[in-house]
């Protein structure tokens, strides 16, 4: 029978260097667990420089190497995946997120961990038609990234419900925070005017704050008591698109634009980009996936996370806005 209760301090974090890792490990340390950040062979680690974590070199689609890196690990942290990025082919998508999840989790059971924490994504429902939507929300994924990130979670209950290892699975919602690069282009195009609305602005957003969900992370592996549960960490409450673009202007002391592009255009322009550039390669400077952002409701419910984990996100919508925008300005992202 698997132990329900945790008591280990070493952990291993898959994609260590990302965004979300790199905020990952500093919250595990801040909190005393001894931490293994694996990452890819030349990939770039500024993220973990000053932090005291051992640096393991490995590419989590080759299992000799995850294994390499599970030495003295009570739980593993698995955040590495692809994200949206146009110019790959959708085997790289299975490779990473579905054929390295498998790797992960096998790697972990042969190396005697105790817990594993995969993490997945709120995109394996797309669309949500009746907002707010729960654990039990259907499975709907819209593109390939939430298509492999959906047989990803799938593949990981499995090995967490068959009693090979504990196991819970967390879907953050749309993540983002202080030094997020993504985001970034969001924020600075309506500080300068130069974002437009797309859409109607009435499709619902829900964002998580990066130490939130690196919080959550850590509840998930302290407190979670069944093998096999799914937890949802998102911030206190979802808000229209016209909403964050208000709240952004707002801070910058700009005026948040009244017009909005219809839709349809723009994803027909995205498609478009998409075919001419994808067989060469080349990340298009728009694509479809990207217009989605505009179109799509995502509103989500954390009472279970709350109950079970006492998970609770710090800010409100506002005031996160306003921690990302003025660490954006301070670092002299935003001028």
């Amino acid at each position: 029978m698997l132990d329900t209760v945790f008591h280990g301090k070493r952990a291993l974090v898959t994609g260590a260097n990302g965004f979300v890792g790199s905020h990952l490990c500093r919250e595990l340390l801040r909190h005393g667990f001894k931490v293994t950040a694996l990452h890819r062979s030349g990939s770039d680690v500024s993220s973990l420089q000053g932090l005291e974590v051992h640096c393991v070199t490995g590419d989590i689609r080759h299992k000799n190497e995850v294994l390499a890196a599970m030495v003295d690990v009570d739980v593993v942290f698995h955040i590495a995946a692809l994200f949206r990025q146009a110019k790959h082919p959708d085997s790289v998508y299975y490779d990473i997120n579905v054929t390295g999840t498998k790797n992960v989790i096998e790697a972990a059971i042969e190396s005697g961990v105790q817990r594993v924490i995969h993490c997945s994504t709120v995109g394996v429902h797309s669309h949500i038609p009746n907002p707010p939507a729960d654990e039990q929300e259907a499975y709907r994924p819209g593109d390939i990234y939430q298509e492999s990130k959906c047989e990803g979670e799938k593949l990981a209950l499995s090995y967490f419900r068959s009693g090979k290892i504990f196991g819970v699975v967390v879907r953050p919602a749309m993540i983002w925070g202080p030094e997020d690069k993504r985001t970034l282009k969001i924020f600075k195009g309506i500080a300068q005017k130069r974002f437009p609305l797309v859409g109607t602005g009435n499709t619902f957003l829900h964002w998580v704050l990066v130490t939130d969900l690196a919080r959550g992370f850590r509840l998930a592996a302290e407190r979670a008591k069944e093998s096999g549960a799914i937890y949802i960490l998102a911030g206190k409450s979802a808000v229209t698109m016209r909403r964050l673009y208000e709240s952004i202007s707002s801070f910058f002391g700009v005026t948040a634009p009244k017009l909005a592009i219809p839709a349809l255009p723009v994803q027909i322009a995205g498609s478009l980009c998409e075919l001419v550039c994808r067989p060469f390669g080349i990340e298009p400077p728009l694509y479809r996936r990207r217009v989605d952002f505009f179109t799509k409701t995502r509103s989500f419910n954390i009472d279970k996370a709350r109950r079970e984990l006492g998970y609770e996100p710090v800010n409100d919508f506002d005031g996160e806005v306003s921690l990302i925008g003025t660490w954006y300005r301070e670092n002299g992202w935003i001028s």
